[in-house]
């Protein structure tokens, strides 16, 4: 368990698309560090079983919410109100893509990806303002994490168009909550990953590791750690930042 500086036992976190990739890692790393860890996914069954699976070693509960719909923001709030009167992290992690050329790119994928990506954290983070604002203090505020991605810095290589300005808006989102919040004891941040391993990336190994300094794809609990940092004491006087895990990639 985390001591001193980087101690989040005791806390309270929600973790937004929590039952797989970089956000199970996230809860699995909160659970161990001793907080306790809430979860949330839209399918519910998988969701559900994560949260048994990461309870053997600690507290961890379901919610299972399809944030793309705003009354699925406002329950999730509310069934957590339920169960809790203070909620020290929110990590707005669930996400969506869409990779077309082009001349086939649907209008559609810019309302579902724009939709999950940048509209459901602002709505989420709205309606667990009181939970927040309950937990947080001068000395040690609530936090807001949101996952950004290098493709909102660089131009990615691939056509995500919908995808990469999502990114780029949740790194603005980031700056400007965190303006308004930071009165109220609630620091913003975001994370930017670069490429970390999925079986996505599988089928694009070789060109992405060509173009990282350190010769390889970054492992979930790489970036799970920045966000453990970001919650816990030691970054209580880091505000609106867009904090970058990329290996380097950005460098070259």
């Amino acid at each position: 368990m985390s001591t001193g500086l980087f101690d989040i036992s005791g806390k309270t976190a929600l973790v937004t698309g929590g039952s797989r990739g970089i956000g199970l890692m996230i809860a699995r790393a909160f659970v161990e560090a001793g907080a306790s860890v809430y979860i949330s996914s839209r399918k519910a069954e998988v969701c559900d079983e994560v949260a048994a699976e990461l309870a053997r070693d600690g507290t961890c509960v379901s919610i299972p919410a399809d944030l793309a719909r705003e009354e699925e923001c406002d329950r999730l709030a509310q069934e957590l109100a339920r169960r809790e009167a203070r909620l020290h992290v929110l990590v707005n992690n669930a996400g969506a893509t869409w990779g077309a050329p082009i001349a086939d790119y649907p209008g559609d994928a810019w309302d579902k990806v724009l939709g999950l990506n940048v509209k459901a954290p602002f709505l989420l983070t709205r309606a667990l303002l009181p939970l927040l604002e309950a937990a947080g203090t001068a000395e040690d505020p609530a936090r807001v994490i949101n996952i950004g991605s290098i493709d909102g810095i660089q131009v990615p290589m691939l056509e995500t168009y919908a995808y990469s300005s999502s990114k780029a808006a949740v790194h603005q989102l980031t700056r400007h909550l965190a303006r308004q919040l930071g009165p109220r004891n609630i620091t913003v941040n975001a994370v930017a990953p670069g490429p970390f391993e999925s079986k996505m990336m599988a089928e694009m190994l070789r060109n992405f590791v060509a173009g990282i300094p350190l010769g390889r794809l970054g492992t979930a609990l790489e970036c799970a750690t920045v966000i453990a940092f970001l919650a816990s004491s030691a970054a209580s006087y880091v505000v609106g930042e867009t904090v970058e895990v990329n290996g380097g990639q950005l460098m070259l």
